[in-house]
């Protein structure tokens, strides 16, 4: 049945099943429609098909054992469809290979097992030239995986390969051996081979040749044994490791640059005295210059991981700064690899805070800007964070980024992010710096209310948001209030009756918190954020807030007076003077001063006179004052001498008459000054607790101090006198980091 044309019983065909697999185009030859062939000649292609059956088969499967010039013809009438042979061609091919592969691979594991004791002789041999060959013979082997796994299995061949790298002054001894353990490098098993043979010295002992191939070896090799080989980090460190690779970091190829670096980065995460080896080397100057020179990704990418594992050392975080660091990373920002971006917002984001002071980032502050606007939570995270560090006390920086409409871009930013309080609060931050303390902060108060950022700001005080976010809303608000066209839109979104809740809630565990603590007499929130330093900002955004009549209306209708008297009481000087201050606005009003001596406040603020904090006695003066204005004569002559007795005693400036407008009291504060309370404890813009992207957790925010500028006249009659100006800085809140 070889053609389909005479039955089985006339053919010389071997079996029914190889004759269905040789030829079914020519067994459907009638049927396909092939016409013009007689019986004759039907009957002479068979007898040929058969007769050369074999040399087709041979053909497909072994084609190397035909005979050149022979023709053997096809059985394939249509193009687009292979015979049976054809179709099997492929696999017996791949067959064939696998069955010549495996007897080669066990000829050359044999060879390797002969020839290893042998070659351990020659590689302990007194004579350097057999030494020698004999490395050069043992790199031949180990090219071949059967050869490999043998040498691998010998601790002899591995220790006399490490002896040989480390007595040997030979180059191609040298070169030899310490390619052998390349190779072996790429196995678990060679790798514990290795660090079992002692041969992490040997090899940082290399990192020194002056031989591009040997270096190449011995950085690659070390490479694969601290990612795979554990207790690697250890042996390199303790051999003088770091210092080498810090050292070749002036070499100028990329791709070993590219592998020099990751070893650093391994080396240093999450090791501190590592991270000081690479300062003491001067690691962070190279590293900047490589940032600053190269454009080759993986080694942009690797240096940048490096310099991000140093950012979180406070050591390290200067010198990168000093170097160009913060300049040098900027260059990347617009950079087509995310990864690449993503660890340099990282690590800018770690060095912010050692960043405030640095002059000549304006192309770095507009790419931040940009990156606002990108569709990744992750960068919009950094570069809002980093905004709010680098315009922390930076009145430079806070220029630039307002003409750059960074205000526009942060509420945008604010509005998008939603409940991601990863984003609005170093946002809200940016804003607070924004808002205060520069040339064109008028303009930053009143843009954030022109681009309808205060309905969003004000709905952060409010339920999901924690005490950190909500902390940092409350001091922009207090900004906001600074400008007087704000005011209505403030009280208009809520901003009063909810900073009025804030108080009364925070007010209410604070004294719950003291009066069960034992050891201290600070009141402590879960999210960190004590609840003295919510009633101090909220009072002070009220104080401020209290300059116009409607919003001081709102505030007595709100029954919140009778705290602010209570607050005089309070062990914190800083918390005695807002509360002082708001009430001073209150007593403007006739309705206010009165409320405020029916609480009566009259016995404690005569108390405060005499207070040590002159701005404590001045606000305490002026609501007496206030509350004087319809007393018979007797009571404002005793008032007068009171007054005389406790101010002009201590030298505090006051016009010719009590009515005078002096300067505001806050002007009288220094401007973006650390918070150094002896209660609190120093919050300085430095991050204490060396967190950051690199090693584990990030930075804390550093919150920029809220100034309190000076008004002409606040709304009311009049005005506050002016306090003497006695240097004390622990009472000045908004310098701290609310």
């Amino acid at each position: 049945m070889d053609s389909g044309v005479h039955s089985g019983a006339t053919t010389g065909a071997h079996s029914i099943r190889e004759e269905e697999l040789e030829d079914t185009t020519f067994y459907d030859l009638d049927s396909q429609g092939y016409t013009g062939f007689t019986t004759d000649q039907v009957d002479e292609m068979n007898t040929e098909l058969n007769i050369t059956r074999g040399q087709r088969v041979r053909a497909a499967m072994f084609p190397e054992t035909l005979d050149e010039g022979v023709e053997i013809p096809s059985t394939q009438f249509d193009p687009s469809q292979q015979t049976a042979v054809q179709r099997l061609a492929e696999p017996s091919q791949m067959l064939k290979h696998a069955v010549v592969n495996l007897i080669n691979y066990q000829d050359d594991a044999d060879l390797a097992t002969r020839a290893i004791p042998e070659l351990i002789k020659l590689l302990n041999d007194e004579d350097q030239v057999v030494v020698s060959q004999a490395a050069m013979m043992v790199h031949q082997l180990s090219k071949k995986e059967a050869a490999r796994h043998a040498i691998m299995n010998s601790p002899q061949m591995i220790a006399a390969l490490v002896r040989a790298i480390s007595s040997s002054n030979d180059l191609e001894t040298t070169k030899g051996a310490v390619g052998t353990l390349h190779n072996l490098s790429h196995h678990r098993q060679g790798l514990l081979a290795i660090f079992k043979s002692g041969g992490i010295p040997a090899l940082v002992k290399l990192l020194s040749s002056p031989v591009e191939a040997v270096l190449f070896y011995a950085i690659t090799t070390l490479h694969n044994l601290l990612l795979h080989q554990e207790g690697s980090k250890m042996a390199v460190r303790l051999a003088g490791g770091l210092q080498k690779m810090v050292s070749l970091l002036q070499r100028n190829n990329v791709k070993f640059l590219a592998i020099v670096t990751d070893c650093l980065q391994i080396l240093a995460y999450g090791n501190q005295e590592s991270k000081l080896i690479i300062l003491a080397s001067q690691g962070p100057i190279e590293l900047v210059r490589i940032m600053r020179t190269y454009d080759y990704e993986k080694l942009l990418w690797t240096t940048s991981r490096v310099l991000k594992v140093l950012s979180v050392c406070v050591s390290n975080k200067p010198a990168i700064v000093d170097a160009g660091g913060m300049q040098a990373l900027a260059l990347h920002l617009g950079h087509p690899s995310q990864r690449l971006v993503l660890n340099c917002l990282w690590t800018l984001r770690n060095l912010s805070d050692a960043a405030t002071k640095v002059d000549g980032l304006e192309g770095l502050l507009q790419g931040l800007v940009a990156l606002l606007a990108s569709e990744d939570g992750n960068i919009v995270t950094c570069a809002a964070g980093i905004l709010s560090n680098l315009t922390c006390n930076n009145q430079r920086n806070k220029v630039v980024v307002c003409q750059m409409n960074g205000i526009e871009a942060l509420v945008r930013t604010i509005r998008a992010a939603g409940e991601r309080e990863e984003i609005t609060e170093p946002a809200i931050c940016a804003l607070r710096h924004l808002s205060s303390r520069h040339q064109e902060s008028e303009m930053g108060q009143n843009a954030i209310r022109l681009c309808y950022g205060i309905p969003v700001i004000v709905k952060l005080m409010q339920p999901p948001s924690r005490w950190p976010l909500i902390k940092a809303v409350i001091g922009l608000i207090r900004n906001l209030a600074l400008c007087p066209a704000n005011h209505a839109p403030l009280r208009e979104n809520g901003a009063i009756a909810r900073l009025v809740h804030l108080l009364m809630r925070a007010y209410q565990d604070s004294q719950r918190r003291t009066s069960v603590s034992s050891g201290s007499s600070m009141a402590l929130y879960p999210d960190g954020v004590r609840m003295e330093e919510i009633v101090e900002g909220t009072v002070g955004a009220l104080h401020i807030l209290a300059r116009e009549a409607h919003n001081r209306a709102q505030i007595r209708g709100m029954n919140v007076i009778s705290i602010f008297v209570q607050l005089l009481f309070h062990e914190l000087e800083n918390i005695q003077r807002v509360a002082a201050g708001v009430l001073c606005e209150l007593a403007a009003d006739k309705e206010g001063a009165d409320m405020i001596e029916r609480e009566g406040a009259t016995a404690t603020l005569t108390e405060l006179l005499h207070s040590r904090n002159e701005g404590v006695a001045t606000y305490a003066a002026a609501i007496l004052f206030r509350m004087s204005e319809d007393k018979p004569p007797d009571y404002k002559k005793r008032l007068s001498v009171e007054l005389t007795n406790s101010l002009f005693d201590r030298e505090s400036i006051w016009g010719h008459e009590m009515g005078a407008p002096p300067p505001d009291f806050q002007d009288l504060m220094s401007p973006d000054q650390v918070f150094d309370s002896p209660v609190f404890g120093r919050q300085s813009v430095q991050n204490p607790s060396n967190q950051g992207f690199g090693d584990a957790g990030i930075n804390d925010f550093n919150f920029e101090a809220m100034d309190i500028d000076s008004y002409q006249d606040g709304g009311a009659g009049g005005l506050v006198p002016q306090p003497p100006q006695d240097g004390n800085q622990d009472a000045a809140w908004y310098d701290t980091d609310l």
